[in-house]
């Protein structure tokens, strides 16, 4: 799913133009990265949690050479779909 389908659904349910619900979308996703940005973590009740973890820095392998490389520590964004998320998924 993209954004524009997301814009396009608000715009068919609530009756807004495709102008104000793209920027609606907009608003919505930006403020969430900002959140993410400062390393807080979002939740969204009955959909799920978006968290920032810090990984290590540890030993790697280059595929193609097969040289032993140090792979940087970072920041990633993992997602934890909420109960009713994965009760629905199992309805399927």
């Amino acid at each position: 799913m993209t954004k524009a389908e997301i814009a396009t659904i608000i715009c068919d349910r609530v009756g807004l133009s495709k102008k104000e619900s793209a920027e609606i979308v907009e608003i919505v996703l930006k403020e969430i990265k900002d959140v993410l940005t400062r390393g807080e973590d979002v939740k969204i009740s009955g959909f799920g949690h978006f968290i920032v973890r810090a990984k290590n820095a540890r030993r790697g392998r280059n595929p193609k050479t097969g040289e032993s490389i140090t792979i940087d520590s970072r920041k990633v964004v993992t997602f934890r779909a909420s109960q009713l998320v994965k009760d629905q998924l199992q309805e399927d």
